[in-house]
């Protein structure tokens, strides 16, 4: 069963009870027909979360649900997915339901299309009219204008969670809290091509963002040194050959 997976896709949840249910019928309707998993990584969930895909499992048998013992942050889950993954493409989606899992096979065309550079580790999406409020809008174009101008990675939208990328490039990324934030500028630093896809953003219709404008701005600055650092310290050998 394991070899016969071509797509695996990951969605890192907490406390999102009465959207991930959805969420996972959702992506089982679009992807219907293709050799595909999804991996729900709920990351300590307080309130009925878990419950609520573990009743799910019946009717969707693509749908797999990890949980962590403690809650690691957005990141470790998405890298729990990852690691669990069966197939050598896996696409991620936030857990909140504003990521439109119908992006996902767009973005999977573009990654996979024989034309595509064979260096290509990733296809991220930009959510081009995001549907959040003015002033959490505002904290985004800051902190993106910013960590573009620095890392010069061409990421418009850092913070979208819709991404198709190759398993094996993702495990090569080194791993730190927040790092999905910064996904383009460690593939290029890995010496992978990035690419981007506009792509839909939807209203969050149940619960609250678990972050706030000055908490995310503050940690997106304090990581932005560390993955300067993490560039200037970069050392591609261009290639290795058995002898």
């Amino acid at each position: 069963m394991a070899e016969s997976i071509e797509f695996s896709v990951v969605v890192p949840v907490m406390n999102e009870e009465g959207n991930a249910a959805n969420l996972a019928r959702e992506i089982a309707a679009v992807l219907d027909g293709r050799s595909y998993e999804m991996i729900f990584v709920d990351d300590a969930s307080r309130d009925g979360t878990r419950a609520e895909l573990a009743a799910l499992k019946a009717e969707l048998p693509a749908l797999r649900l990890l949980g962590h013992r403690s809650n690691a942050g957005q990141s470790r889950a998405v890298r729990t997915g990852v690691i669990a993954a069966r197939a050598p493409v896996v696409g991620t989606l936030d857990g909140d339901g504003q990521n439109d899992p119908a992006d996902l096979p767009k973005l999977l065309a573009k990654l996979t299309r024989p034309q595509a550079p064979s260096d290509l580790g990733m296809v991220a999406g930009n959510r081009l009219k995001r549907q959040d409020n003015w002033s959490k809008r505002t904290a985004s174009q800051i902190a993106n204008s910013i960590r573009r101008a620095a890392l010069k990675d061409n990421a418009i939208d850092s913070g979208s969670g819709v991404k198709v990328f190759k398993r094996e490039a993702f495990l090569r990324l080194p791993y730190f809290d927040h790092m999905h934030r910064f996904m383009a500028a460690l593939m290029l630093r890995e010496g992978y091509a990035v690419e981007f896809l506009e792509v839909n953003h939807r209203q969050r219709s149940v619960g609250s963002s678990k972050y706030t404008n000055l908490g995310r701005l503050a940690a997106n600055m304090t990581d932005l040194w560390g993955v300067m650092w993490l560039r200037s310290r970069a050392r591609l050998p261009g290639g290795a050959d058995e002898l």
